[in-house]
């Protein structure tokens, strides 16, 4: 029996994947429910299992476009499994009918080099010498092709020195992922009023906390407490105390949300992904620190679904881990607002009138101006700088122990 394998749907606005990698070959053998290919949607890559056990015969090429319910491969379910060492059934395509004949191509020889197709007459060459240009650069006009004083006043210099590199370009084709990525970009920096407000934050203190705790919490939790625990309940705070900033422009409405779906970028290997923390108000330090291992690790795998992507209501992007000092992050749509996390550099601050070094993050929060006012975004900022700066009080109800769950 021959079953057709089509494509799933992936989501509800999805109309077509792109075949991204086929992880099997013509011919091969493959089990029900193993992974035969890695396909590129506009949210997310994700894999397709076999539907069945047998033999494979693909239907699209790696790169191609396939529109949702279309046959991409066939498994013939009545095929025996072959033995550990039996060679694989190869699927030969139809030989032509009528063998085409080559056609030789023949190529002329190139002429020879002489006096009269190289060398410039002298008043050419003193034109091209002032130009710094060599006369193998030129192509004469001249009788035998010689370089004649007009081809050297007609002549221009060439835009670089030659330095005998390589020079070469390549033209790759986008995955469908990126394509969607690019376009959800530009549709944010043109359908909203985009503005950026930026502060710093100095880190003293939660560097403090890590160093105190960051042992005991590994070994009774098994996670790393990292910086993203204190910005999530920072920001969480934040978005409770100025609500327009967890809101969304819906037409001529605005929706707001009493909760707090945090979107975090992480980088997976197909580009940036955006997976999302459900109720992040909810949850505890080793809360936070879990279900971001554990969406990193599955966006690192290509495990990633869908409906892990979808539905954030605020984004926290941290550039810092790749060494940026400042930026100005993109509003991820439909939501309203992003708070880009910097790298942490010893800088000079003031603190009780002296002067004094100490570990400082440059944040900035980009927000839709459309609704979003100076007075909800920069307070927003505030308290999200006030929560960093003492965490013990502001986010942990002045009980580190207890917060850290010790």
């Amino acid at each position: 029996m021959i079953l057709e394998m089509k494509v799933p749907s992936p989501g509800e606005s999805i109309k077509e994947v792109e075949i991204a990698t086929w992880l099997v070959k013509n011919g091969d053998y493959v089990e029900k429910d193993q992974a035969i290919a890695e396909v590129d949607s506009d949210k997310a890559t994700l894999e397709l299992p076999a539907e069945a056990s047998g033999i494979i015969t693909l239907k699209a090429e790696e790169g191609d476009a396939v529109a949702v319910g279309a046959v991409v491969c066939l498994i013939d379910t009545s095929a025996a499994k072959p033995n550990g060492d039996a060679p694989k059934v190869e699927v030969k395509a139809e030989a032509p009918k009528a063998e085409e004949k080559k056609e030789e191509v023949k190529v002329a020889p190139a002429p020879e080099k002489t006096y009269a197709t190289q060398a410039p007459s002298p008043a050419a060459r003193k034109i091209l010498d002032e130009k710094n240009i060599q006369p193998s650069d030129i192509v004469g006009t001249g009788k035998g092709g010689r370089i004649t004083k007009d081809d050297a006043m007609n002549a221009v210099p060439s835009m670089g020195t030659p330095t005998g590199g390589n020079r070469g370009s390549e033209r790759t084709k986008l995955s469908m992922l990126r394509r969607k990525v690019a376009e959800r970009l530009v549709s944010a920096k043109n359908e909203t009023a985009m503005l950026t407000t930026f502060n710093e934050v100095d880190m003293t203190n939660i560097y403090a906390l890590r160093d105190q705790y960051k042992e005991e919490f590994k070994a009774k939790h098994g996670l790393g407490l990292g910086f993203m625990s204190f910005f999530t309940k920072a920001v969480t705070r934040a978005l409770q105390l100025y609500p327009d900033v967890n809101s969304m422009i819906d037409g001529q409405e605005k929706i707001s949300y009493d909760f707090c779906d945090i979107s975090v970028a992480v980088s997976g290997p197909k580009g940036l992904m955006v997976p999302v923390m459900r109720n992040a108000e909810t949850l505890s330090f080793r809360g936070v620190e879990a279900e971001i291992k554990r969406l990193a690790l599955r966006a690192r795998d290509g495990q990633i679904t869908v409906d892990e992507m979808t539905g954030g209501t605020f984004t926290i992007s941290n550039g810092g881990v790749f060494g940026s000092m400042l930026s100005t992050p993109i509003i991820n749509p439909p939501q309203s607002g992003i708070l880009g996390m910097h790298n942490v550099v010893e800088r000079p601050i003031v603190r009780n009138g002296q002067i004094v070094i100490a570990p400082v993050m440059y944040v900035a929060l980009s927000y839709d101006h459309r609704f979003i006012d100076g007075r909800e975004s920069v307070g927003f900022l505030v308290a999200v700088k006030e929560a960093l700066e003492n965490p013990v009080e502001i986010l942990m109800g002045g009980n580190a122990n207890k917060a850290l769950e010790l």
